[in-house]
């Protein structure tokens, strides 16, 4: 068994974006439900959150972006962007998410915890430097990389994005960063537009963006297989010393907003990976985001699986047979990422 940390806090139900609005406190309230199951019994343990302080804020977002959330709260409705709104309690719900993972990141670095997993909202992988975008506030996940470089002194970081859509803010963030390396397969083209192969990062960064845009109709072994024969080497390469991971459940194959059909058990088959992926490189440090995913039921099925493969309840992985089938799959999308990214990364080279 791994000691596995869940943040968990009442507080981010009051963050209510519209009563139609997909976003909804409905997500969470239905995890936090299912935590309360006898099967999640002595698995994880909480982790306290806390508003994020304003120097971290700071890190990733501009102090005049800062000043127009924190201006929001205590307002019934505010409207950010076409997608995007607050209420009273957003802008601390929104230190919360960011704070909530923070803490996270503090308790594995320190080795109190071997893993954990936010389970926060509002989202935040959208969120610009200076814009709120795509239901997202503050950019929890990039907050926390940055935590983990200034405050705990690590160096290099891995952010692994599997939600639906494209994690535009949190590219932006470290494109033209080498110590932060992040991947992200997602639903292409689709909303917010970027994440196509070419944007591989810019300057110092160029190479440590590594995009894999997918077509619709993808499911569990063609997730698992991309995330093996794409994600491992590279991040093996990489060597991180931590590894977060922006979770959205909008792969799921009954998410309204969605064209994938990754189940529960491909969920645990991803985290299986990343889970590898950090026993090998940094002592088992991996730390969780919740990001999208708007299929209720589906969602806390697949947090359920997600916490059993941290908590080392199971073991996923894809029968031989499988995998050999899906070798051949996904073979046009390993090909195309080894012409963009081979010359940066030998563990993509036949």
């Amino acid at each position: 068994m791994r000691k596995t940390g869940i943040v968990q806090d009442e507080r981010y139900l009051d963050h209510k974006p519209g009563a139609f609005h997909p976003e909804s406190p409905k997500r969470l309230e239905a995890i936090y439900a299912m935590l309360k199951g006898e099967d999640m019994t002595g698995l994880f343990e909480r982790v306290p959150a806390r508003p994020c302080d304003r120097e971290d804020l700071l890190r990733v977002h501009s102090g005049d972006y800062v000043d127009r959330v924190a201006a929001t709260a205590g307002k019934d409705h505010t409207s950010l962007d076409p997608d995007t709104a607050t209420s009273a309690g957003s802008y601390e719900a929104a230190l919360l998410a960011a704070g909530g993972l923070c803490e996270a990141v503090s308790g594995v670095i320190s080795g109190g915890l071997d893993n954990a997993f936010a389970l926060v909202r509002p989202p935040g992988h959208h969120s610009e430097t200076g814009r709120a975008m795509g239901f997202c506030l503050f950019n929890n996940v990039a907050v926390g990389a940055r935590y983990a470089q200034e405050i705990h002194g690590l160096q290099r970081i891995l952010v692994v994005d599997w939600d639906l859509h494209h994690g535009n803010g949190t590219q932006h963030t470290f494109e033209a960063d080498p110590s932060v390396l992040y991947f992200s397969t997602h639903q292409y083209p689709y909303y917010p537009g970027s994440g196509a192969h070419h944007q591989q990062g810019r300057e110092g960064g160029t190479g440590y963006t590594v995009n894999v845009p997918l077509s619709t109709g993808h499911g569990d072994s063609d997730y698992m297989a991309i995330y093996e024969r794409i994600l491992k080497p590279v991040a093996l390469e990489f060597g991180p010393e931590l590894v977060l991971v922006s979770a959205g459940f909008d792969i799921h194959k009954n998410d309204p907003l969605g064209g994938m059909r990754v189940t529960p058990y491909g969920f645990a088959g991803l985290t299986r990976t990343i889970l590898d992926i950090a026993d090998a490189c940094c002592q088992g440090r991996m730390v969780i985001t919740l990001e999208g995913g708007y299929n209720i039921k589906g969602q806390a099925a697949s947090v359920r699986a997600v916490i059993k493969e941290m908590a080392g309840v199971t073991e996923t992985r894809a029968p031989s047979s499988e995998s050999e089938r899906d070798a051949v799959s996904v073979q046009p999308t390993v090909a195309k990422v080894h012409e963009v990214h081979g010359q940066f990364w030998t563990g993509l080279n036949p």
